[in-house]
C-alpha cells in the first residue's frame, strides 16, 4: 500500500512563511500559504484515499478540518522538531499497513501527481528517494521500511540538509536516488517564479492570482 503524508501547518502569521514574511508582511504570507495548500490538495485530491493531513499544531486539526473540506485523513504531528514529526508520522504510517511512505509539504505547489507517483516508483529499488531543492533543503522525501534514525542528527532549516540526509542514508546502509531539483516557496522571488512557470504552462487556478495579487501587483518583479 502507498501512503502519502502532507505536512500542513496552521495558517498563523508567525506560524508559516516567516522568510517570505518579512520581505510581504505577515498577513500577505498567510495568503500565499494559504493558496499554496489548497492548490496543492486541489492537485492531489485523486489521491485523497491514501493520503494524510499531518497537522501542526494538533490542536489546529478541526479548524484545518474544516478550511480544507472533507474526504481528507488528518492525524497530529508529535515532535520537537522537523526530525522527530517525520520520524514519528513515517513510523506511524508503516505501522498502519503502507509498503511504501513519501512524505511532502505544502510549500512547493508545482509539484503534480506525477511528481508523487515517480518518488513511489524509485521506491520499488530504493530505501530512500529525495527530491532536492535548489536552497540544499528537500521538498520530498519517501521511505520503503521505517527508518526513523534518517532524521536524526540533521541541521533543520538550513543548506545542508539534503546533503546530510544522504549521509545519514549511507551511513544506515540505504540505497537513495534523488528526483529532479525543485523549490520552495521561501521568498518572494521564489512566488513570482512559480507564477511566471503556471502562466507559461496555461493554467491559471484561482490560487495562482490569489498569489498575483499579493505579490506582482505589490511588488516589481525580481527575477
Amino acid at each position: 500500500m502507498r501512503r502519502l503524508l502532507v505536512f500542513v501547518k496552521a495558517p498563523i502569521p508567525g506560524h508559516v512563511k516567516t522568510r517570505l514574511a518579512q520581505e510581504i508582511g505577515p498577513e500577505a504570507a498567510v495568503a500565499v500559504y494559504r493558496a499554496s495548500v489548497e492548490l496543492t490538495l486541489s492537485r492531489l485530491r485523486p489521491l485523497h484515499e491514501h493520503t494524510t493531513l499531518c497537522i501542526d499544531p494538533p490542536d489546529a486539526i478541526p479548524e484545518i478540518q474544516q478550511w480544507v473540506g472533507p474526504g481528507w485523513r488528518t492525524v497530529p504531528q508529535h515532535g520537537r522538531d522537523l526530525g522527530e514529526r517525520l520520524a514519528q508520522a513515517t513510523a506511524r504510517a508503516f505501522s498502519d499497513g503502507a509498503r511504501y511512505v513519501v512524505v511532502i509539504g505544502t510549500d512547493s505547489p508545482w509539484v503534480r501527481i506525477e511528481d508523487i507517483g515517480a518518488a513511489f516508483d524509485a521506491l520499488a529499488s530504493a530505501e530512500v528517494v529525495l527530491g532536492p531543492t535548489d536552497d540544499g533543503g528537500y521538498y520530498l522525501i519517501g521511505l520503503s521500511r521505517p527508518s526513523p534514525a534518517m532524521f536524526e542528527d540533521i541541521d533543520w532549516s538550513t543548506p545542508a540538509v539534503c546533503d546530510q540526509t544522504l549521509v545519514r542514508a549511507r551511513t544506515l546502509g540505504l540505497r537513495a536516488v534523488r528526483l529532479k531539483i525543485g523549490y520552495d516557496l521561501d521568498h518572494l522571488q521564489d512566488v513570482q517564479r512559480f507564477i511566471t512557470e503556471e502562466r507559461q504552462r496555461g493554467e491559471v487556478p484561482q490560487a495562482v492570482d490569489i498569489m498575483t495579487t499579493l505579490t506582482y501587483r505589490r511588488f516589481p518583479c525580481r527575477s
